[in-house]
Formats: C-alpha cells, sequence, structure tokens
C-alpha cells in the first residue's frame, strides 16, 4: 500500500461520476422527505456553484468559510471550493461571536455563507454585529433552511444558471498540492490553530482507512457528525467518495433518525464519538444492520463494546487520530476482545507511532511516555504559525501529539492522558485556557480552573473550579453560563459542574495543580451515584 502517491480523492469521485453516474452519492435526512443526489446530480451542482464562485474572483489557495449544517449544500459548496482550488474552511454551526470572529480574521475570507436559521438560532443578526470587525468581508451569502428541494433551491445565491465551460473549469481544479482544508482546532494557549492539510494528505489517510478497514463501494456511510469536523468531513463525506459509496447523512442528533439511516437507507459503516454508540445501543429497538463501528475519542469502555456488539450485531473497534494527523490506528474485528476494548488500536500500515522520554529516547513496551507518530497524512502547516507546525516535530520527524500514553507488547495503544490541558467532550475538544481566561473577568471570579470531569455518554465534562473574590459569597453554575454566552462563547463549551472552593491546590512554583482537582471531581461524582 503507497500511501505517499496515493490516489486523490477528486479522482476518485471523477471516476464515480463517470462510471457509476446514476449512483446514489448523498442521501440527506435533515429533512422530512429525504433529499437523494445520485454522482452525476452532485457533479452536475458543484460546477455550478463553482462556476459562481470563480465569478465572485474566488481564487486558488483562498480560504472561504462557510458555517452550515451538514447538509447536501455543505457538500455541494466544497466540491465547488475544491474544483476551483480554493481552500474550504468550515465552521462548527454550533460557534456564536467570538469563535467565528477569531476564524474570519485568521483565514482572512472574504466570504461567509451561514444559514438563515438553525437549531433556533438565527444567523444573520450575528453576522450583522461583528461586521465591523472583519475588514476583510466582502459578500455574505444566506441559504434558506425552508426551501431545501436541489430543484429550487439557489443555496442562497451560490448557484450560477448554467456552469462554465468545461476547459474553464479543469484549468481550475485542484491538484495534490493544493490545500484541502482549513480545520481549526481548539487551542491550548487561548488560540485556535488553523490545521491545513492538502489534497494529497487527505487521500493518504484516505487509502490507508479504507484498505485498512475493507471498505468497498457497496458500503453506505452513516455520518452523524458535523461536516464542519475531522470525523464528518473525512471519515463521513470522504470515505464515501473515496469508495464510490453512497453517504448518509442527519444534521441533527437523534436516535429515531439513525435508526432510519441504518436500517431504510442500509448505512453500514461509521466513525463517531462514543456518544453515539451508546444512545443507539441503549435506545429501544436497536438498529440493525451496520457492519462496522468506530469509536474514536475516547478507548471504548469493555461493557459498552460488549452490549453494543449483542445489541447491534455489528463489530466495535477503538482509534485514535486528530485534525492534524488523520487516523493513524485503529482496531481490527477480529483482533482480541481484550484488545479491542479498552484500548485505541494499533497502528495503520504504512504509519509509525511510538513512545518516547522527555529527552526523546524510545521507550519499551508497557511504560508510559510521550506519544509520537509518523504518518503520510500529516498536515502541512498551522495557519500564520509554521513556527508551532516546526516545534511538534523531533529531529527525526515524529509528530509529539502532546498526549501520554502506552503501547504494550503486542502494539496495541491506550491513551493515559494529556500533556496539553483541554477537556475531550464526546470527541470535541474544549479550549480550556480561552475558558478560565474569559472567567478571570467575571467581578465575582479570583482564581478559576476548568478541569475535566469523567462521563458515562460523553466521556468527558467540564466543571469550573472557583475561588471567590472577598465580598462575594456565591457563584451559581447558570451565572457563569449567562457570562460566558454574552461574551459570545459558543454553549458547547460552557461548563456544566461549578466547585466553589478556598483556594487552588499549586505546585512550590505556583503552578494549579489540576489532577487534584479532577481527581476530587471524579471521587465527588462517584459518591454522588452510589448515594442515589
Amino acid at each position: 500500500m503507497d500511501l505517499v502517491n496515493a490516489p486523490l480523492f477528486l479522482d476518485k469521485f471523477d471516476e464515480t461520476v463517470r462510471t457509476n453516474p446514476n449512483k446514489a452519492a448523498v442521501i440527506d435526512l435533515s429533512v422530512e422527505k429525504p433529499i437523494i443526489l445520485s454522482y452525476r446530480e452532485l457533479s452536475d451542482l458543484a460546477d455550478r456553484c463553482a462556476t459562481k464562485l470563480i465569478d465572485l474572483g474566488v481564487k486558488p489557495g483562498e480560504a472561504v468559510a462557510y458555517q452550515l449544517p451538514t447538509s447536501w449544500e455543505f457538500i455541494v459548496l466544497t466540491l465547488a471550493l475544491w474544483r476551483t482550488s480554493a481552500t474550504p474552511c468550515p465552521l462548527l454551526p454550533s460557534l456564536r461571536e467570538r469563535e467565528v470572529t477569531f476564524i474570519m480574521q485568521s483565514s482572512g475570507s472574504r466570504l461567509l455563507i451561514v444559514p438563515d436559521e438553525f437549531r433556533r438560532f438565527s444567523y444573520e443578526p450575528m453576522v450583522s454585529s461583528i461586521k465591523g470587525e472583519l475588514p476583510n468581508l466582502e459578500h455574505v451569502f444566506v441559504m434558506s433552511q425552508r426551501v431545501r428541494r436541489p430543484a429550487e433551491s439557489t443555496m442562497g445565491g451560490l448557484l450560477a444558471d448554467t456552469s462554465a465551460p468545461a476547459e474553464v473549469l479543469a484549468a481550475r481544479r485542484a491538484t495534490a498540492t493544493t490545500y484541502s482544508e482549513l480545520l481549526y482546532t481548539s487551542g491550548t494557549t487561548g488560540e485556535p490553530k488553523g490545521v491545513l492539510q492538502i489534497h494529497q494528505t487527505l487521500s493518504s489517510a484516505l487509502l490507508a482507512h479504507t484498505t485498512t478497514l475493507g471498505l468497498t463501494s457497496e458500503d453506505n456511510i452513516w455520518v452523524p457528525s458535523p461536516l464542519a469536523h475531522q470525523t464528518g468531513f473525512l471519515y463521513g463525506m470522504l470515505v464515501s467518495f473515496y469508495i464510490g459509496g453512497t453517504g448518509v447523512y442527519q444534521s441533527i442528533w437523534s436516535v429515531e433518525t439513525a435508526k432510519k439511516a441504518i436500517e431504510e437507507y442500509g448505512a453500514t459503516f461509521v466513525q463517531a464519538a462514543m456518544p453515539f454508540l451508546a444512545d443507539i445501543t441503549r435506545s429501544d429497538a436497536p438498529p440493525k444492520g451496520l457492519r462496522l463501528f468506530i469509536a474514536t475519542g475516547a478507548a471504548v469502555p469493555r461493557q459498552l463494546a460488549q452490549e453494543a456488539r449483542q445489541k447491534l450485531q455489528c463489530s466495535v473497534v477503538g482509534g485514535w487520530g486528530s485534525t492534524e494527523a488523520c487516523l493513524v490506528t485503529v482496531g481490527r474485528p477480529n483482533d482480541p476482545p481484550e484488545k479491542l476494548w479498552g484500548t485505541d488500536g494499533r497502528v495503520i500500515d504504512g504509519m509509525e507511532i511510538r513512545i518516547a522520554d522527555d529527552n526523546g529516547n524510545p521507550m519499551p513496551p508497557g511504560q508510559e511516555g510521550n506519544y509520537q507518530i509518523k504518518t503520510p497524512a500529516m498536515f502541512v502547516t498551522y495557519l500564520h504559525h509554521h513556527d508551532w507546525y516546526e516545534q511538534t516535530f523531533t529531529k527525526d520527524g515524529f509528530h509529539d501529539t502532546g498526549d501520554l500514553a502506552v503501547i504494550d507488547e503486542d502494539g496495541y495503544l491506550k491513551i493515559t492522558g494529556r500533556k496539553k490541558d483541554v477537556v475531550n467532550r464526546g470527541g470535541e475538544k474544549i479550549p480550556v485556557v480561552e475558558i478560565e481566561d474569559l472567567l478571570y473577568q467575571h467581578p465575582a471570579v479570583a482564581d478559576v480552573a476548568v478541569v475535566s470531569m469523567p462521563d458515562e455518554r460523553l466521556g468527558e465534562r467540564a466543571c469550573a473550579y472557583v475561588v471567590l473574590k472577598d465580598g462575594f459569597e456565591s457563584l451559581d453554575l447558570s451565572q457563569v453560563t449567562d457570562f460566558l454566552g454574552a461574551r459570545g462563547m459558543a454553549k458547547i463549551y460552557w461548563p456544566e459542574r461549578i466547585e466553589i472552593i478556598d483556594e487552588m491546590p499549586r505546585t512550590a512554583s505556583g503552578k494549579i495543580q489540576k489532577y487534584v482537582l479532577r481527581n476530587d471531581i471524579t471521587e465527588k461524582l462517584q459518591l454522588e451515584k452510589s448515594a442515589s
């Protein structure tokens, strides 16, 4: 398997358009009557959108920001951007003023595409409120969430009436070294990082992924994760294109919609965070039909894995990946159960993993150390911060993930902790430092530390430990979340519990001992559970 020279995903998509044009490419379950687009229909819509982008003066390499829910419109726009050699910069629909402003300023996008409304939130007032801070912004397109049928939609004005001549579009088409995505990850220093991949690196990831897991054009890929997140973007949408399969998409999490995706529309494969697995497994009449569930974000608990395997009648394995490196380790369905569950799998062929001490020396099996990787699917830089990119690599070319881990004698990986200060809430990384910086501005807060607390469904949730200023006797969770919401922080980043303490546990040098706080909240939760 030559990952370095993997066939490009755009070539694979176009091959299916030529050889099987009437095959369903997209099944969009976000409307009452699902929208189904064939490969030919999807390709034609992408050409019309690409034509409009060219007319707007979008240039090769230029980042274009869009904050759309999972939908056929998201997919058409993304394909169109690749057909003009522009760089897709998708934003999660849950982000609000603070995060959107930062990403727009950082990416320099001249375009912003939003829905008129999604999940009872109106986007136009938000865009109006931040326009003054976005000097590069030239065009705002608003897509109706009421006119959704492709035959009636103009995608907010982003569909040209006809496509440009084939030779015009061919001249603008992306190549192996063109940027393929700009995704922002939650920063641990208070600033999100803009991760840039190119078409070749994502194609290498796709070849490794689909070959290792035995995916073929007969597989229907279920995509419950947001397309603006790498899990949905790469392991959902692009996997389906790479194998010439069908993608089955849902924009809002619902077990009933999940059952429809699996039982009515034949979804056989999914890669998603553990909450999705837990919810369908523990639902009434769990759906049957999945062949393989790759659970990422945390090692799969043995009890949940056994329960899922029995009730869903499918294989359940764990895996480890990141926006920067894509999927690097994964379990195989025929692995022994004691290895499959409770680990993050083993390395994919063509990639390397190791555990090293703080001096960079490789460590023997069974010892905890710094988790480092080498893969052809590695990102190429952090936008505006190539120095950050270079700092993540060792002299011999391994990327330090920032995680602590153990690799056992059989090569199975287990993530044991993080050097980076983040909370992993259902696969979504919560920017701890950014939350703390905001909470320090609260008039009642003298000191604050946000730490992870264990959660059976999501893996982790955020808990804020607070020391109050003199004169303040109390501070409740609603006051904290109202404060963060008023400052434009997305709800998904808000702490979900608050603990008031007299003083922070600190080292001799003054650093907060967050492990003490994590142990404290873990013990409190265990006591509360046993008392209930």
